[in-house]
């Protein structure tokens, strides 16, 4: 990791305080830009979000899914933790803190709100970003990219009906139609730009001409998520002065929910004897969170001053710090699995 992305919590959390001092300095600026949007999104945050998600998808081969046979145990655990087990522990994590332990905290007419938002980062398992953990937990990256290209895959066609059944279930009204089009808006199309641009860049320049490529769109990339946040905090800004306990609320579900999951999946590796170099990685891919994703649609949906958007938000902030000391923990048992 660079020096920046090794501090990428210190800048998400300076974001926040921009974004809060903006939206309260500048309330019509934000409010002008709250009311770009098109079909229920925003359009400047529909740009932002695309500049993060498109350099992800380019890093995606989906060649490599030929070695899914290789080692399947990884990609079981990896499957059945993302799609068949977190999005409902995170739904029940949810309705536990915001139906009954914080009720008398928070306002209760946005407890369904801040649900939403959980289950929609639950839904969501992380594409881009497992890279770097793997990378720092010396795994296996052909492995890796297998699992991310096959979650990437499943994500297509699972994400909408398990966030819809999930919201259904917990009394909040989705319509189809606009999770539907968040999903093709924020995976379809951008796999699809991902592939183009990958296969045209290969078969001028091979593997150089890739890597030169991505190396310069990065920053745009992280770029684009820290003015998402400043944006998403903007709009949020006088809620969250006048409630300043709501961010610390929202996150200990999440808090729960990542280092939870992150225990299932690492024992579960453990049990049946993995090497390190794939636990690690198949442990970790199940904590992270495609967190792009879940802000996009947490707008389409519920709008960019919902309380589900900022759910989405809160995080981004806890993300970088628990995933960075999972790696730790991960490097610090390495020698407990097999070599």
């Amino acid at each position: 990791m660079s020096l920046f992305e090794r501090w990428l919590t210190l800048w998400v959390a300076l974001c926040i305080f921009a974004g809060l001092l903006l939206g309260n300095l500048m309330p019509d600026l934000f409010a002008a830009l709250a009311g770009l949007e098109y079909a229920s999104v925003n359009l400047v945050v529909a740009i932002l979000i695309w500049a993060m998600v498109y350099p992800m998808m380019i890093a995606i081969d989906f060649g490599s899914l030929k070695d899914v046979g290789r080692r399947p145990k990884g990609l079981v655990i990896t499957l059945v933790i993302n799609w068949l087990i977190k999005p409902f522990t995170m739904a029940a994590l949810g309705v536990l803190f915001f139906n009954h332990l914080f009720v008398g905290l928070i306002d209760p007419a946005k407890a369904p709100e801040y649900i939403a938002g959980l289950i929609l980062l639950g839904a969501a398992p992380c594409t881009a970003m497992v890279f770097v953990w793997s990378q720092l937990t010396k795994g296996d990256p052909n492995y890796t990219l297998v699992q991310v290209s096959v979650n990437d895959l499943v994500m297509v066609v699972a994400f909408a009906p398990i966030v819809a059944f999930l919201l259904g279930v917990t009394d909040i009204n989705v319509p189809w139609e606009t999770l539907i089009l968040s999903v093709v808006l924020y995976i379809v199309i951008p796999l699809i730009a991902g592939a183009l641009t990958r296969r045209a860049l290969i078969s001028r320049g091979g593997e150089a001409a890739l890597s030169a490529f991505t190396a310069r769109i990065k920053p745009a990339s992280v770029l684009g998520l820290l003015l998402t946040v400043v944006l998403l905090f903007g709009f949020q800004g006088q809620v969250i002065i006048a409630e300043p306990l709501l961010i610390a609320l929202i996150a200990v579900p999440i808090i729960i929910q990542s280092y939870g999951i992150f225990a299932l999946g690492y024992a579960w590796a453990f049990a049946w004897k993995l090497p390190h170099k794939v636990a690690a990685p198949c442990a970790l891919i199940g904590t992270s969170n495609f967190f792009e994703l879940a802000v996009a649609v947490a707008i389409g949906l519920f709008g960019l001053n919902s309380g589900a958007a900022l759910a989405t938000v809160v995080g981004v902030l806890v993300e970088v710090p628990v995933m960075l000391s999972l790696v730790a923990f991960a490097n610090r048992t390495r020698d407990r699995f097999p070599a």
